[in-house]
C-alpha cells in the first residue's frame, strides 16, 4: 500500500486535520463502544497503518476520554461541537479515522461489518458486506 493523506474536520470547523499513512481497512463497527461513542448503530472507521495526525487547526479544542477498563479504546473529539476525530493507537501503530469527519473521498469503500453479533436489532440490515463477530 502507498502513503495517502486524508483531510477532515469537525462539525463546527474549529478542528482540522491531515492523516498520512497506509490506508488499510474501512469497517462499520457494531460493538457497543463504537455505537455509544458515535450515537448511531455503528461507527464507520478507516484504519491507517503507520499513520500520523497533523492537527492543522484547533488542536487546543481536542478532548479525550478513555474507557477505564479498555486497553486501547478512547474517544477523541472536538470540545466545542462534540464531533468524533481521529485517534492514534500507538500499541498497534495505527490511526483510527471516523469516516464521517473526512472532507475528502478516501478512495476506499467499506469492506465489512465487524462485531455483528453486538449490533442493535434496530440497526442496519445486512447489505451484502461480509460480517464478522470480531476483527477479521
Amino acid at each position: 500500500m502507498s502513503q495517502k493523506t486524508l483531510t477532515g474536520s469537525c462539525l463546527c470547523g474549529g478542528v482540522e486535520y491531515a492523516v498520512t499513512g497506509e490506508l488499510q481497512r474501512f469497517y462499520h463497527c457494531h460493538c457497543s463502544r463504537c455505537r455509544k461513542s458515535s450515537g448511531t448503530g455503528h461507527a464507520s472507521n478507516l484504519v491507517v497503518k503507520a499513520g500520523a495526525v497533523d492537527w492543522t487547526r484547533g488542536k487546543d479544542l481536542l478532548g479525550v476520554w478513555k474507557v477505564p477498563e479498555a486497553e486501547r479504546f478512547y474517544n477523541q473529539f472536538c470540545t466545542r461541537c462534540g464531533s468524533p476525530l481521529p485517534r492514534v493507537v500507538p500499541q498497534l501503530g495505527m490511526v483510527v479515522v471516523p469516516a464521517g469527519s473526512l472532507d475528502v473521498d478516501p478512495g476506499m469503500q467499506p469492506q465489512a461489518r465487524i462485531f455483528w453479533q453486538s449490533r442493535s436489532d434496530w440497526s442496519c440490515a445486512r447489505d451484502g458486506l461480509p460480517v464478522f463477530d470480531a476483527y477479521p
